[in-house]
């Protein structure tokens, strides 16, 4: 497995090896040691799934604090670009954000560390899972609307669908302020 950490801290691409053969393929996603031992040594609580169809896009969402929650992202079907914004106020590296274009012929994850906003666009139909270290706390719900221009993220679409609860998102400078 290959753990490409990124240039913000506790961002880290993972790219496992995978076995081909005329039946199909396999792959190892997820070994805790393996994780531990790269950076990722945390115990996820929670499994969620989402299916989108093309040209959805949802977040960027976070949890706040105590509920904050790490994040193991992949696709299982589709391609999806993948969005994780540092909203450490405390970090070097606020407001910088990574993209990823999780594939799920290439089975590439992302892990995203507590303190960061997430979201992503479905390129085509596009079944999403991820871990998550903490459990889901409704009034813990943070969000940073999908176009702050602050942020500037080039989405590669103009006119995403976008949920009704999405478009009402704050931009990070209001977030930073609260």
């Amino acid at each position: 497995m290959q753990f490409r950490h990124t240039s913000l801290a506790g961002l880290i691409e993972i790219i496992p090896p995978i076995f081909k053969d005329e039946r199909g393929f396999f792959f190892e996603s997820y070994q805790k040691k393996r994780f531990s031992d790269n950076g990722i040594p945390f115990d996820f609580v929670q499994d969620n799934q989402s299916f989108s169809k093309k040209g959805v896009l949802r977040g960027l969402h976070f949890q706040k604090t105590p509920f904050a929650q790490g994040k193991l992202v992949r696709v299982i079907t589709g391609k999806a670009l993948d969005v994780a914004v540092d909203i450490r106020v405390d970090s070097p590296t606020f407001g910088q954000y990574e993209t990823f274009l999780l594939d799920s012929e290439l089975n590439n994850m992302v892990y995203i560390p507590e303190g960061f906003a997430h979201g992503f666009l479905a390129l085509e139909d596009t079944i999403l899972q991820y871990k998550c270290t903490n459990l889901y706390n409704k009034e813990a719900e943070g969000g940073i609307i999908w176009n702050d221009p602050t942020l500037n993220i080039d989405w590669r679409i103009s006119n995403p669908i976008v949920s009704e609860k999405d478009i009402q998102l704050p931009t990070l400078k209001a977030i930073k302020t609260m």
